[in-house]
């Protein structure tokens, strides 16, 4: 699990921990930081690039993205999975979550979703999903994050819009308990989903062993959500860790750790006193064109409180 260090543990502890594990010959354990980053920032380079320059950072774990340019499922034949494998094997990169939320592939960052009018739509989504978890099972990533339904349509209700997700998500999860990939909601400012109470709602009779949250810090932080009591609320639901910084005005853009208002040392506090044992993951994906800059800035800023 993340070894989160106090306050007082960082005055005595001396440089903070880098990287991945030493390699010292013998099959130690060693000592990891599971501080990953995704992907979806170096959509100018390939996927493989992208990884190169993540683990070059430091990073031990990256957040891979389902979609294109880099792992839209029905562009990843068995030859480039292998190869993929491969590669992260050389890098000593684990995956630590597949991003399924985006189908740029399809239409756009939210569409088609899974509460569209047309259901010929929600079914693309469907389908979509159910590639992204044979993926995950294929590169290893223990689950994939989703969009928490989507905007919700001029004219529906919530009860509609939530009853679709569900049963969208029911088409999903036999697959994913078989290939053994949790499915991650991801709350986010302005759709179906966007607040703890929310996704406690969608789990209302509808709860799975394999149905769980990605915890997206700076999204609760954005709908006035302190993100510390989230984390403590939504304990037994947690299974990946997103982490950007915010504005102080709550604007949803993500911004490098340490240039917004966030309150991280609360955040990995709350992380640490429920005994999480994920990953946390950097999410800037509005940094295309500095995309290695901010993974190198971000990873520095974060490692004094692992």
């Amino acid at each position: 699990m993340p070894s989160f260090l106090s306050s007082a543990e960082m005055l005595h502890s001396g440089p903070p921990r880098r990287g991945r594990p030493p390699d010292d010959g013998g099959g130690g354990t060693g000592s990891t930081v599971n501080l990953a980053f995704s992907t979806n920032a170096f959509k100018q380079v390939s996927l493989e690039e992208s990884l190169r320059q993540i683990a070059g950072c430091g990073y031990a774990g990256v957040e891979i993205m389902a979609d294109v340019p880099h792992a839209y499922p029905p562009h990843m034949d068995a030859r480039r999975r292998r190869s993929v494998v491969d590669l992260l094997k050389a890098l000593r990169l684990t995956v630590t979550n597949l991003n399924a939320f985006t189908l740029f592939a399809q239409g756009d960052t939210w569409h088609p979703s899974w509460i569209e009018p047309e259901a010929e739509a929600r079914q693309r989504r469907i389908e979509h999903t159910l590639g992204a978890v044979g993926l995950a099972r294929d590169l290893g990533a223990p689950g994939i994050s989703l969009e928490p339904g989507g905007p919700v349509p001029e004219g529906m209700g919530r009860d509609e819009a939530m009853q679709r997700y569900r049963d969208g998500l029911a088409c999903v999860l036999p697959a994913a308990a078989e290939c053994g990939v949790n499915l991650l909601v991801e709350p986010e400012p302005d759709l179906l989903i966007e607040r703890p109470e929310q996704f406690e709602e969608l789990l209302d009779g509808f709860s799975h062993e394999r149905l769980a949250m990605n915890f997206d810090v700076g999204h609760f932080y954005c709908v006035g959500v302190d993100p510390a009591e989230a984390v403590r609320r939504l304990a037994d639901h947690i299974r990946h860790v997103h982490i950007e910084d915010i504005a102080p005005s709550r604007e949803h853009k993500h911004l490098v750790p340490g240039h917004g208002a966030i309150d991280f040392a609360a955040v990995f506090a709350a992380l640490r006193d429920i005994g999480y044992d994920g990953w946390v993951t950097v999410e800037l994906y509005p940094y295309e064109a500095q995309a290695r800059e901010v993974a190198d800035e971000a990873f520095k800023y974060l490692a004094e409180w692992f």
